[in-house]
């Protein structure tokens, strides 16, 4: 798939054994002690089989440059997340690649907050490998590696003490759960969550071994033995997350998808009826988040996409609940990403305390139908390619807020390069999935012509 390595000011990415290499893990792992200063840096991993390997040239990096790694294990995004944030750590290093397949495998960089770098942060530590201003201690400055226990069960802790989890009436409706982790850092924090809302769990896919049971990524296509099991076992609902846990996918008590975009916007309601406030999503998130917030009456806010965007204007509005439409939840509440255990929490004390079914949930909201592809671009210009469709669009119904938006009366259309992979993503929402669809088609189509 593309290059094999992607450094840019979110990360480092790339395919292990591929320009993935222990070197480069070492090298930008000392770039980002180096911008961190002296302190303790907390490193979590997602259960890749490549991530003990990466971890160890994150260790030696870190301790190269006179930081104090601190292992806290195979853990969830989010647990790190939170454990750098109630830390007195002067960052994190998260050694995950999100949904990508196995054979990938990045690097993401929180600050002391526990909140992923900024761009302008990013191109710091990035500079810092461009320059080769790397300074490696003398050998009696080398940092110290520790091990510290426990950051899930705080992780948890923290959500179950929110004020809008009630946590009482979840355990009163003894919900049957069926639950697929993809053998990803889930296993870790999802059963223990679950089970601390007195829910039966019916598990598939557990064992944090790094062997993806199918495509990682938690959309309805992947997700075909999680709605059998809910059906075999008349489950209330399906809960899937991906490999690092901070996207939540659900499935509803018939075993059919709601649709990762659906995960936020059943969030948003339930929160906003407890509490008004700003709303803040990407431009690739489905108009329903705009529809629940003109209902509750409040503003919602459009962002690039990243969480880090979403999490920038989150803060400077104080946002009520953000997210984004790939089954990404933030609340203000714990901390500041995207967090699938507490995504699955605040779902089912919606359940609990409407009385209501997944199904019926979803009924309350808007519906509309999301088709997303991508295309590969091998050495194509993406910005030449969003060029040439900005001029063969309307002006007055583009957003150029992240790529090119065009927006219609019934239906919009985006196509933007990713951040993460050399693709680019057409993503197409309308009031059908066949008209979703062809429009993705059509523009699919149009790229191909511009690449010849």
């Amino acid at each position: 798939m593309g290059k094999p390595v992607m450094i840019s000011v979110s990360g480092v990415r790339g395919i292990v054994g591929q320009g993935l290499t222990p070197e480069l893990m070492l090298k930008f792992s000392a770039a980002a002690g180096m911008f961190y200063g002296k302190g303790s840096v907390l490193v979590g991993r997602d259960s890749r089989v490549t991530g003990n390997m990466i971890k160890h040239a994150v260790f030696s990096g870190l301790m190269s440059v006179g930081c104090d790694p601190v292992d806290i294990g195979i853990c969830s995004t989010p647990t790190v997340e939170h454990a750098v944030k109630f830390s007195d750590a002067v960052g994190g290093i998260i050694i995950t690649a999100s949904h990508n397949p196995a054979e990938w495998n990045a690097l993401k960089l929180l600050n002391r907050d526990g909140i992923f770098l900024n761009e302008e942060e990013g191109r710091r530590v990035k500079d810092i490998i461009d320059k080769d201003l790397i300074e490696y201690v003398m050998w009696e400055n080398i940092g110290v590696s520790s091990e510290k226990t426990c950051v899930t069960s705080a992780h948890i802790k923290s959500i179950l003490s929110m004020d809008i989890i009630d946590v009482a009436k979840i355990k009163e409706r003894k919900f049957k759960v069926a639950l697929d982790c993809v053998n990803g850092a889930g296993s870790t924090v999802m059963p223990e969550i679950l089970g601390e809302l007195g829910c039966e769990i019916f598990p598939i896919n557990m064992e944090p071994t790094g062997d993806f049971s199918h495509n990682p990524e938690p959309v309805p296509g992947n997700l075909t033995e999680l709605c059998q099991v809910v059906r075999d076992n008349k489950a209330d609902i399906g809960v899937a997350v991906d490999p690092d846990v901070d996207r939540c996918a659900i499935i509803d008590e018939n075993g059919n998808p709601v649709g990762e975009e659906y995960t936020l916007v059943l969030s948003e309601k339930y929160v906003l009826e407890k509490r008004k406030g700003p709303v803040v999503a990407n431009v690739s998130t489905t108009r329903a988040v705009d529809d629940v917030a003109r209902e509750a009456g409040v503003e919602v806010f459009r962002t690039k996409v990243g969480e880090i965007n979403v999490v920038k204007k989150m803060i400077a509005v104080n946002a009520s609940v953000g997210g984004e439409g790939n089954g990404g939840l933030i609340l203000p509440d714990v901390h500041l990403g995207r967090d699938a255990p507490m995504a699955a929490a605040v779902i089912l004390s919606a359940l609990a305390e409407s009385d209501k079914t997944v199904s019926e949930l979803k009924k309350e909201v808007p519906l509309y139908y999301m088709a997303k592809n991508r295309i590969e671009i091998a050495n194509a210009n993406a910005d030449e390619i969003l060029k040439k469709i900005i001029d063969m669009s309307d002006e007055s119904k583009l957003d150029l807020t992240d790529g090119v938006k065009i927006n219609e009366e019934n239906y919009w259309i985006q196509v933007r390069k990713s951040n993460t992979e050399p693709i680019i993503r057409i993503m197409a929402e309308a009031a059908t999935q066949e008209k979703a669809q062809s429009l993705c088609d059509r523009y699919i189509e149009i790229i191909k012509k511009f690449t010849g």
